[in-house]
């Protein structure tokens, strides 16, 4: 059984992006997450994962139809 929540460092790996770059997505509110414990270390839960990555799909489907490739002057 997969876990609930994630570390953001298990979050960089799934989505191949540095802990860095995780972090400032959940500081800015882009990929949701909590604080927990005395620390306050930051967890994201695995579904909140699925749910940005599909707005991620849905966003990129978007932008793709925005910019053709066809429209492009040939180089």
């Amino acid at each position: 059984m997969e876990p609930r929540f994630l570390l953001l460092s298990d979050v960089a790996t799934e989505l191949n992006v540095s802990d860095s770059q995780v972090y400032h997505m959940v500081r800015s509110g882009e990929l949701p997450a909590i604080k927990i414990g005395g620390r306050g270390q930051w967890r994201v839960e695995r579904a909140r994962l699925e749910e940005y990555i599909q707005r991620k799909y849905a966003e990129t489907a978007e932008w793709v139809r925005g910019n053709p490739l066809a429209d492009r002057d040939p180089e």
